[in-house]
């Protein structure tokens, strides 16, 4: 039985471990949580921190582990690269992981290599003179941490008289207290998901994407198929295969957002090389595209053969559980609701739970997926359960 090592056993790697684990896999976790949703399906944890690397590689090397991945959160790549890297397992070159985990990097390499039509673009940190920058740039831009996840101090800035607090705040959102800057680009926000093996590319799917409104941006919901025309798309997917092999990513799930205008240009705005968040890997390119994404990823990391042979496809919709700031008052009966609508519902849910007003990925508490025929009945059951959640849960004294 080969053994594999999940990096972080929160709520989103719960689903790697699980299905790990259901492929007879020996599945080992490790996350600074010692609560972790995913110790207790692991057969085996560690309480580590996931982005202490020579811990987790002791650990790594005393269970002994066939193979090492990561998924759904930044914070852990460069601890799987490292960890493959040390003990000659598959896994992302350590350089490009570090090239991935800085966004103005990422930015000035995929303009180098031209494989977008993104322009203006820029890194501050702590030293930078934000005053003179904001006098030589083009307004609107936007601020973004240059390393994290989950949209966290990520904001649009319209005024130099905004910009030295907006970089403030996404320098204090990042790990390494930088933050880039680039042109706002005015489009529609669309997801890319691919799985490099043995160096070549595969781009399983585009994504819709549905965004909250400025100063924030944050994941709302996913969508299979898209609303993109058969070219636009087709271009996309080369921009995503460019864009990789210009980063050197030769392993592994990258996930991509990028912004596509209503004249078809493509600007890739954040890469991530693991697996995407809000159930892009248990449901979203498993019902969409009928390939088991998280199963090819398992196989990969352990260096075990790869099926990308698709089953049965659907379109598919998904709903973040995203509310304004409140107290939950009371529950819905949420098996009925799953029987009645035939979605499927992951909450984090409690009465008397007080709920952040819904910025960042990391103020959803759960998410809503739904599979029909039509991407607009998919979208419809959706959009309907998650209206009868916020009716039913909340009153906002919080305000």
């Amino acid at each position: 039985m080969k053994k594999i090592l999940i990096i972080g056993a929160g709520f989103l790697q719960d689903f790697v471990i699980c299905k790990a684990k259901s492929m007879g896999y020996e599945t080992l976790a490790v996350d600074a949580n010692p609560n972790a949703v995913g110790f207790e399906h692991a057969d085996k944890y560690e309480v580590i921190n996931i982005v202490d690397e020579k811990a987790c590689l002791e650990y790594a090397r005393k269970q002994n582990i066939d193979g090492v991945l990561t998924a759904a959160t930044d914070y852990g790549v460069l601890t799987a690269a490292y960890i493959a890297q040390e003990m000659n397992l598959p896994g992302l070159n350590y350089e490009s992981a570090k090239l991935i985990k800085n966004k103005y990097r990422v930015r000035k390499c995929l303009y180098e290599a031209q494989v977008d039509d993104t322009e203006q673009a820029y890194e501050v940190d702590s030293n930078t003179d934000l005053k003179a920058l904001s006098a030589k740039l083009e307004f609107p831009v936007m601020v973004k941490p240059c390393d994290g996840s989950g949209s966290r101090g990520a904001s649009r800035v319209d005024s130099e008289e905004k910009f030295a607090k907006a970089c403030n705040i996404a320098m204090e959102s990042s790990i390494t207290h930088r933050a880039e800057v680039e042109t706002f680009i005015t489009g529609k926000e669309y997801g890319a998901e691919s799985l490099v093996v043995n160096g070549e590319v595969h781009v399983l799917g585009i994504m819709k994407k549905w965004m909250t409104e400025p100063p924030y941006y944050a994941e709302l919901g996913h969508a299979i198929p898209t609303d993109l025309p058969y070219e636009v798309e087709e271009r996309a997917k080369q921009c995503v295969k460019n864009a990789i092999k210009a980063l050197g990513v030769n392993f592994g799930s990258v996930n991509m957002d990028m912004l596509i205008t209503s004249e078809g240009k493509i600007h890739i705005v954040d890469v991530g090389a693991r697996m995407g968040g809000n159930m892009i890997g248990p449901s979203i390119i498993p019902y969409g595209t009928g390939i088991d994404y998280m199963a090819n990823m398992i196989r990969n990391a352990v260096g075990d053969e790869i099926d990308f042979t698709p089953s049965e496809r659907s379109a598919v919709a998904t709903r973040l559980l995203a509310f304004d700031k409140g107290v939950v008052k009371q529950l819905p009966d949420f098996e009925c609701l799953e029987k009645e609508y035939g979605v499927e519902i992951y909450h984090h849910l409690e009465v008397g739970q007080e709920v952040n007003e819904y910025h960042t990925n990391l103020d959803g508490c759960g998410y809503i997926i739904a599979k029909a025929d039509s991407l607009e009945k998919a979208i419809q059951s959706a959009e309907t359960v998650l209206n009868i959640i916020k009716a039913s849960a909340f009153y906002n004294e919080l305000r």
